[in-house]
């Protein structure tokens, strides 16, 4: 695909979203089911994956860890959108390799140090960038990915979660009728 062509596919949604800001907002989901032993099984739209404990934490290392599929995600959404800006700046790339490493402390998760934080302390994201780009346009390239890297920027700028529970019968805190 090149700029033309990306231009072509997007244009279409852009004037709706001009013309309809609201028709821009969209909600993404995912759902899982708690499976055999410690996992949950997500449904990705393109396959089953069973997620479960890391084995730094207990797991036997045959399921997958949901630490390391949040930096897949990260690493999937900063390819998609480097490939998307470099195809609109006209940058060619012959060859990119996007990698993403994190530090944590399972000592935290596993309850072991209050004072010890239960998530990642550091994420680093590199670019391995195989092209003929100026270095004004491979520093372009890299703030405009930052800049449209949804799941960069949902890292960098947290937002608020909310977190509810469903069951059935009464909320909770309201007292079941006698059966």
């Amino acid at each position: 695909m090149n700029a033309d062509e990306l231009r072509a596919l997007q244009k279409p949604f852009k004037d709706k979203y001009r013309a309809d800001p609201d028709a821009a907002l969209i909600t993404l989901r995912a759902d899982g089911k708690i499976g055999e032993g410690l996992t949950c099984k997500l449904e990705t739209g393109k396959a089953l994956v069973s997620a479960g404990l890391h084995p730094a934490g207990g797991g036997d290392g045959r399921s997958a860890c949901s630490g390391d599929m949040l930096l897949e995600a990260l690493v999937a959404c900063a390819g998609v959108t480097l490939n998307s800006v470099a195809t609109a700046l006209g940058i060619a790339l012959r060859d990119a390799i996007i990698h993403a490493e994190g530090d944590l402390d399972v000592r935290g998760t596993l309850g072991l140090v209050k004072d010890v934080p239960v998530g990642f302390r550091s994420i680093r994201l590199r670019f391995d960038l195989d092209t003929d780009a100026a270095p004004e346009q491979i520093e372009t390239l890299l703030k405009l990915t930052e800049r449209y890297c949804v799941v960069y920027q949902t890292l960098r700028n947290a937002p608020p979660i909310e977190l509810t529970v469903r069951r059935p019968g009464p909320p909770l805190g309201e007292a079941r009728a006698p059966q």
